[in-house]
């Protein structure tokens, strides 16, 4: 059997997709899958066994450049390749206009997604030939279970959800345990304060960890580097993949993040994992897995969330991980 899967993105969208994969592979020997994902997101898709092949998309860069010719030759190679295979079924798990619009549409084969109701833009459920009512009040990766299981025809196991990646990237001993932070988000109203992650640098350098920061832009760098000045322990990485973020994560003794896409990597990866929460709702988007801990403010807003309430919290997580 041949699924087409149509979740482009974001990284936690696409990680969150993995472990229908699992369920459908337990259930239906010999699926396997493509999948249409946004070109920065093709190595997520890669790391699953049962994705056989990956038709990378780049609608956010169409967007901003559709008056170029470029640009229409791309999607027209796209709709080629994407037309190319007949399905037995096409599962848009994205649930949006642009995806209903211009993937799930072109491509061949039964198109199934979720219904008015349970979709996230109603109008998307036009374009599917199988409309599957999935309640909104669950985590989002039951969600896409849930739509899964509706559409392929088998029941929804009961077992919590397996994203499958984990022995992908192999743990490698270090002499020194280390902390992974994830400081960086895109939204001003979920980071953290900079000089609270100062303060939390030294109470884990204090405690005899080294600690590692990554980054995505340029502005996150410098950030990092103020934060980790000063402290011998802090060391800011280089610029990096995907995949080279998950082996360090794998790697990682514990995460502490901010509600961005790597916190959910983490959570694939397995790895203790607290992730602090200001403004939004931790409850249908929130850590997935073993060993993951939200930490919201009350008050909703980052700054009420104290170093010491973290460290309290984080070292709860540790203690139960072990």
């Amino acid at each position: 059997m041949q699924v087409l899967i149509v979740k482009m993105s974001s990284i936690g969208d696409v990680l969150h997709t993995l472990p229908s994969l699992t369920d459908a592979v337990c259930m239906l020997p010999g699926i396997s899958f493509d999948w249409v994902v946004e070109e920065n997101f093709i190595q997520i898709a890669t790391w699953h066994q049962a994705c056989s092949r990956v038709i990378p998309v780049a609608i956010r860069r169409w967007r901003n450049n559709w008056f170029c010719f470029t640009a229409w030759q791309e999607y027209y190679d796209f709709k080629r390749q994407l037309r190319h295979h007949h399905y037995d079924a096409v599962i848009d798990a994205q649930g949006l206009m642009k995806s209903a619009v211009l993937v799930t549409r072109i491509a061949r084969g039964e198109k199934h997604g979720m219904d008015c109701k349970s979709a996230r833009e109603p109008f998307a459920s036009w374009f599917y030939n199988q409309r599957h009512e999935v309640s909104k009040q669950q985590h989002a990766i039951e969600r896409i279970r849930q739509l899964f299981s509706a559409s392929l025809g088998y029941p929804l196991p009961s077992s919590p959800g397996n994203y499958a990646i984990a022995s992908h990237f192999k743990p490698q001993l270090c002499p020194v345990p280390y902390l992974l932070f994830l400081h960086s988000t895109a939204r001003v109203g979920k980071q953290w304060p900079g000089s609270y992650w100062r303060i939390l640098i030294q109470r884990a350098s204090d405690a005899g960890y080294q600690i590692k920061l990554p980054w995505g832009a340029r502005h996150e760098q410098r950030r990092a580097q103020w934060m980790a000045e000063g402290c011998s322990r802090a060391e800011v990485l280089p610029r990096l993949t995907l995949a080279q973020v998950a082996e360090q994560l794998a790697s990682a003794t514990a995460v502490i993040s901010v509600d961005t896409g790597l916190s959910h990597l983490a959570a694939a990866l397995d790895r203790p994992n607290l992730t602090l929460y200001g403004p939004t709702d931790p409850g249908l988007i929130g850590g997935y897995g073993r060993n993951q801990q939200a930490l919201r403010s009350k008050e909703g807003t980052m700054e009420s969330l104290t170093v010491d309430r973290v460290w309290q919290a984080f070292e709860g997580l540790l203690a139960l991980s072990k």
